[in-house]
């Protein structure tokens, strides 16, 4: 399942998600917790500026697996609050 044309988004309960590493080991260690905790397709790597590697990778957040399944529940936001004062 692949969405990278531009003004597309996943369908609902899916995210995708951009990984930029200046290694591609790095950018697939950090994929690979990812898929511990979320079903997800085929990641798709790609040339960074300045030498990086792009590792883009969809997930399925309507199925998450235990350890995002605890997370997610424990940090759903309150109702009425807003970011961070330090977020834009």
């Amino acid at each position: 399942m692949e969405h990278d044309e531009p003004g597309t988004l996943p369908p609902p309960g899916h995210a995708e998600v951009r990984i930029v590493a200046a290694s591609p080991d790095t950018a697939r260690l950090v994929a690979d917790v990812l898929r511990r905790c979320f079903a997800g397709g085929e990641q798709r790597s790609y040339p960074a500026p300045e030498g990086g590697t792009r590792l883009h990778l969809t997930v399925d957040t309507a199925h998450p697996s235990e350890p995002a399944r605890s997370w997610l529940t424990t940090s759903r936001p309150t109702s009425g609050t807003g970011p961070h004062a330090e977020e834009p």
